[in-house]
């Protein structure tokens, strides 16, 4: 491995790509590989033992391509499979998990919303974290639904409006001053729920902190890209390319790959 070696980035779908641009903004001189796994998605649905190996094949698939830092831009995958993935390759991976620390600490009325998957609400890790934080109320809501819609392509459609209002009803009925979005797919429905949402409730993603976390590991394993031109990035899908194409506004070309 060395500094010029890209980084790479897996996701069950195209959700990922929140946390890839915030590491493209952060690091522009950086190579990046993006998989987009929407063949398995929803990540959320599946057993802990389905998304260790769907997060082993994703892994692989990006060490071949000589990534030299593997980010898991995926919560689930993050909270269910990162231990066995440090545990089995000798690379760095950066994880995503629910932004509870930050919301809990900033939290006034001690009273925080996560929405998220199944599989993360469900996880040891994900339960070891609100653990730490016994002095807030945090409600919890799966987002059941909304990560197939978002890979429909379906992100303003009146299902998903539909869906955010009844999750979100009851957390402002609790009176929470924070929301957490726990799926590296629901920032791009941030638009619609300010809409729904009173403005004295802060949303608060992961994406920014994962881009951070990234650059303090490259500078201080690998080094960073010193290229003087900005960075290449390849989008890799196993499924149909256009909603992916049209997240990126169609500034970048995807490639159809079975990973």
């Amino acid at each position: 491995m060395n500094n010029h070696n890209p980084i790479g980035l897996f996701d069950s779908g195209i959700g990922g790509t929140s946390i890839w641009s915030e590491i493209h903004i952060l690091l522009p001189n950086e190579d990046t590989i993006y998989l987009a796994d929407s063949k398995n998605a929803p990540y959320g649905q599946k057993s802990k033992e389905e998304i260790i190996l769907v997060s082993i094949k994703n892994t692989e698939y990006l060490l071949n391509q000589n990534c030299k830092i593997i980010v898991v831009a995926c919560n689930t995958a993050t909270t269910n499979a990162i231990k066995e993935l440090r545990a089995k390759y000798d690379v760095p991976f950066i994880g995503i998990e629910p932004a509870i620390k930050p919301a809990a600490l900033h939290s006034k009325k001690h009273i925080i919303g996560i929405l998220a998957t199944k599989g993360t609400l469900n996880s040891d890790l994900f339960y070891q974290t609100t653990e730490k934080f016994q002095d807030t109320k945090i409600i919890e809501q799966i987002g059941h639904g909304l990560v197939p819609l978002i890979e429909n392509g379906e992100i303003n459609s009146p299902e998903i409006n539909a869906l955010l209002h009844r999750y979100l009803q009851p957390m402002i009925n609790a009176n929470i001053d924070y929301l957490v979005l726990g799926c590296s797919h629901y920032p791009y429905l941030i638009p619609q729920i300010k809409k729904i949402l009173p403005n004295t409730i802060q949303i608060i993603d992961s994406g920014e902190a994962v881009a951070r976390q990234t650059k303090k590991i490259l500078q201080d394993s690998l080094g960073l890209n010193t290229q003087p031109n900005k960075g290449k990035t390849l989008f890799y899908t196993n499924s149909n390319p256009k909603v992916l194409e049209n997240i990126l506004k169609n500034k970048y070309s995807v490639v159809v790959k079975d990973f």
